[in-house]
């Protein structure tokens, strides 16, 4: 388990934190493993009732940490990253996500996976993939779309360029927008009540809210991935992620 991975249990609720502010919460291998078993756990404890994904005050995650980005073990089958996103993408117990700070790629598109998007006022979004050379990841090439039609996903994913909290609430992909010292308490209290519903009514609420497009969206999770394989190692990649200059370890890549 990753030391950069916190999670803590209370009345039915599994809290799952994101810790490593020093890399603004960029996600490497091991932390990717730890959200993968977290999650996994999570699930199969009788305990749990739901689960809350968070970061801090400051920053949700940043991406990926590019020291892993560029290993080979990134891009095969068997990589943390990829056990994490079909994990989270099945998980069968509600996941709810309280977001303050930037959320970048994966920052952002793991939150279309989760039931319920909670965000600070401070929350910023960004989907940098084609700036980056590479493509959408994560399922987000259909989910994003689903979500919010198909001229705004084309915007954002085209682009690249970060929006804000109350965007993303008109958009409809957070739930409400806190303000920063309210988030916490009301991803908590959101979390909780759901915690007390009748448990069995709630999971099958779920599975069938997300049935009509499961196999579909881990069909399109295969096939982006082959096309992220393919793009993280073309030119036009390898002159963005230059161009990010020293240092880059830290910094946003989906």
């Amino acid at each position: 388990m990753s030391e950069h991975i916190f999670t803590a249990r209370a009345d039915g609720v599994m809290r799952i934190e994101i810790r490593r502010p020093h890399k603004r919460n960029a996600l490497d291998f091991a932390m990717y493993a730890a959200l993968h078993a977290a999650l996994e756990q999570g699930d199969a404890d009788p305990a749990v009732r739901v689960m809350l994904l968070c970061g801090q005050a400051q920053v949700f995650s940043a991406g990926n940490d590019l020291d892993d980005f560029f290993d080979p073990r990134t891009l095969s089958l068997d990589s943390p990253v990829w056990a994490f996103m079909r994990t989270i993408a099945a998980v069968g117990k509600p996941l709810v996500a309280a977001v303050a700070g930037n959320a970048i790629g994966v920052g952002t598109t793991l939150l279309l996976h989760c039931d319920l998007v909670y965000a600070a006022e401070s929350a910023r979004f960004r989907l940098p993939f084609v700036p980056l050379g590479i493509c959408p990841e994560f399922g987000s090439s259909s989910l994003l779309p689903q979500r919010i039609g198909h001229a705004r996903a084309a915007e954002l994913l085209f682009f690249g360029e970060s929006f804000d909290a109350h965007t993303a609430w008109r958009f409809g992909l957070v739930n409400e927008v806190c303000g920063e010292a309210e988030l916490m308490p009301r991803a908590h209290e959101r979390a909780r009540t759901l915690a007390d519903l009748p448990q069995a009514s709630l999971r099958l609420a779920k599975h069938l809210l997300k049935a009509p497009g499961a196999r579909q969206t881990q069909q399109i999770m295969d096939d982006e991935m082959w096309h992220f394989m393919t793009r993280v190692r073309s030119d036009e990649a390898r002159a963005a992620f230059r161009r990010l200059g020293a240092g880059a370890a830290s910094r946003p890549a989906g």
